[in-house]
């Protein structure tokens, strides 16, 4: 079964946002065995529109379309599916008291003409009601390939997709089951692996696939198949990344949609009663950033300081001003007690620290651009390691961020 997502905006086209929700669409879709086909992005334009319309009949039998579904002028694509089907609005009803509550529970203010026009819907849709926004997904069929239309706004998107689509999804269209696991690696390059896992790969099935997804400081290895025999699939791709997992395990941290390597450090600190705390330079809070998304996070982790500015190490954290200026801002011997500091500051088992360039200059350091110390200290003592992460900036703060949290695991995982 194919499928086609259409995600209607010129803000997409000029790049003032990020289309996250094909992503998403696609992600969930392959969890209920229907295949991508293609991903198109479009014009908020009647023709645009229409000709997107007519070309994804041709090879999907679902197509998926997001935007333009607002109360301005420029949401045209109500009309414009009118058209392609041959069809009217008509209101619905449901879809006006749902804006009505709307504006009445958190506005406290009647809707404008412009919000009521949302109830206008093609006759011939099915209705799928919006519990996050006034505008309704609407499901329509033409030539025996359907359309869904679903609001721009993630948020909304995603409720109707996952409430209210893919249900619909399962019970109208037979799918053959699609399976993926994914092994996430830490601290070794594509190649360095592809190389250790060379006689696995010839010797997979032919119906099971594996792919590289490389990305700073990390790869995922995805193992796939498809079939009609859900249970076996399974079996057969678990039995293959068990094998995997035993070659890599010492880079592997845990599998994709189960665990990421904060997740591990996480239930380690939390399970150890460990406390952890986090001095950063050059990453200026992207490590505290991944630390808090996980839930509970607050059982653990005190706390982060950012000294960006050199002086703010001595200032805050502490840091002798003496040691900075022997053996400068980016050394390991800076990284070492800005570690021992921030432990101290917050009183906490663990703290980890960074201190690096990160580009395009060299700012106060006296090291070559892309140059980053991690430091972590412990009960046990201090760990320093020095990296160099190369250009751009960026690719730096990415680097150093995937990098720590790999030691991270490494040195609590020793304690």
């Amino acid at each position: 079964m194919l499928a086609e997502i259409i995600t209607i905006g010129d803000e997409i086209l000029i790049g003032q946002i990020v289309d996250t929700n094909s992503a998403f669409i696609s992600k969930e879709l392959n969890k209920i065995g229907v295949q991508v086909y293609q991903i198109t992005s479009i014009q908020d334009d009647r023709e645009h529109i229409l000709q997107a319309l007519k070309d994804a009949k041709e090879h999907a039998d679902l197509v998926l379309v997001t935007g333009g579904l607002g109360p301005t002028k420029d949401d045209i694509t109500k009309h414009t599916f009118c058209e392609f089907l041959g069809d009217s609005l008509i209101e619905d009803p449901g879809t006006l008291q749902n804006i009505k509550d709307i504006f009445g529970k958190y506005l406290q203010r009647d809707p404008l003409p412009a919000n009521l026009e949302q109830a206008m819907v093609p006759s011939s849709a099915i209705i799928l009601r919006n519990a996050h926004g006034t505008a309704p997904g609407m499901w329509m069929e033409k030539d025996e390939t359907v359309y869904v239309s679903m609001p721009g706004v993630p948020y909304e998107m995603k409720y109707l997709l996952t409430n209210k689509v893919l249900p619909r999804v399962i019970s109208e269209f037979n799918r053959p089951h699609i399976y993926h696991k994914t092994l996430l690696t830490y601290g070794m390059g594509e190649s360095n692996i592809a190389e250790r896992i060379e006689q696995f790969e010839n010797k997979l099935p032919d119906d099971i696939k594996l792919a590289y997804l490389p990305s700073l400081g990390r790869v995922r290895l995805r193992l796939s198949a498809k079939g009609t025999n859900q249970l076996e699939m399974e079996d057969r791709v678990n039995e293959q990344m068990y094998a995997l997992n035993e070659i890599l395990s010492d880079i592997a941290v845990g599998y994709e949609d189960e665990t990421t390597i904060q997740e591990r450090i996480s239930a380690i600190l939390e399970r150890e009663g460990y406390s952890l705390s986090v001095a950063e330079s050059c990453t200026g809070g992207a490590i505290a950033r991944e630390i808090t998304t996980i839930p509970g996070a607050s059982l653990y982790f005190k706390g982060s300081i950012i000294p960006y500015e050199t002086q703010q190490k001595v200032n805050i954290l502490g840091v002798p001003a003496e040691l900075i200026e022997k053996h400068s801002v980016v050394s390991a011997e800076v990284a070492a007690a800005m570690a021992d500091r921030c432990r101290s500051l917050f009183n906490s088992d663990i703290a980890l620290s960074t201190t690096g360039i990160a580009g395009p200059t060299r700012g106060d350091g006296q090291a070559e651009v892309g140059t980053v110390y991690i430091g972590i200290a412990t009960p046990k003592g201090n760990v320093v390691e020095e990296f160099n992460f190369g250009k751009p900036r960026e690719r730096v703060i990415t680097k150093t961020t995937n990098k720590a949290f790999e030691l991270l695991l490494k040195e609590i995982s020793k304690i």
